[in-house]
């Protein structure tokens, strides 16, 4: 296999003609950090479908539509690593140039670079400076903190629900039993084979509900009363109990 040039370059083709490569990669992380969450689908990608204007992930392990009119480049990075593993992503970004979520080739870089290998080499870029470790302990997450306080609701109500995360450029989708929240690092973490949320402590102040088709939708809101992106979704007996939820009306 051809060394690459640059650990980082930018891919010339368009997201439409990258993104329905990943299913040779093997197991993939598709993960995008949010207003305060950390959404993961990881996995072996099943099929991607250009349609639209949109690509849309599927399989045993993916579920997420992707704007196309939104993510209008792709950068490859090589330079990360996890103990002796690279762990290469595809950065997937706006024409701004900002990354709205990474795809990470989880069985590292051979399969990565195999999958790429027809698109030729990108334009080198200058590799990103990565801020070292404060040292800083991480703070306990509050006894009163509303994420973790909603995941201990729904687990002793004993249903599956979806939890989705949608924001410029994405949106992704999990659905099934609640494994048992974990608080951990700050965080209150919802972690499975195929499934990790993180959710940071204060990230949510209040649930909007909203109900229709049979099914309730809890949004998560902020501090100022906006909505995050983070959407819970499932029967009304899964939200029995739930603390700080609004009504919201209906939806179609």
């Amino acid at each position: 296999m051809t060394t690459p040039v640059s650990l980082r370059e930018a891919l010339p083709q368009s997201p439409a003609e990258i993104l329905p490569l990943l299913p040779a990669m093997g197991r993939v992380m598709l993960s995008t950090r949010f207003n305060g969450a950390i959404h993961e689908r990881m996995g072996p990608v099943g099929t991607v479908t250009i349609a639209d204007g949109k690509a849309r992930l599927t399989g045993n392990c993916h579920d997420s539509v992707i704007d196309l009119a939104v993510v209008t480049r792709i950068v490859v990075d090589r330079s990360g690593r996890m103990r002796d593993k690279v762990l290469p992503k595809l950065e997937c970004q706006d024409a701004a140039g900002e990354t709205l979520f990474s795809l990470i080739g989880l069985e590292g870089l051979e399969p990565f670079d195999a999958a790429l290998a027809p698109l030729g080499a990108g334009s080198p870029l200058e590799p990103v400076v990565r801020e070292a470790p404060s040292g800083e302990a991480a703070p306990e997450l509050p006894a009163d903190d509303l994420g973790a306080a909603t995941f201990a609701v729904i687990l002793a109500n004993g249903q599956p629900i979806a939890i989705d995360l949608e924001r410029a450029g994405l949106f992704q989708h999990w659905v099934g039993a609640l494994p048992e929240p974990k608080p951990s690092m700050g965080f209150v973490n919802i972690m499975q084979g195929d499934f990790h949320l993180h959710l940071k402590a204060g990230a949510v102040f209040g649930w909007r509900r909203r109900e229709g088709d049979g099914e309730v939708r809890l949004l998560a809101q902020d501090a100022q009363g906006r909505e995050t992106g983070l959407v819970l979704c499932g029967p009304a007996a899964a939200f029995a109990g739930v603390p700080a939820v609004m009504d919201g009306g209906e939806h179609g």
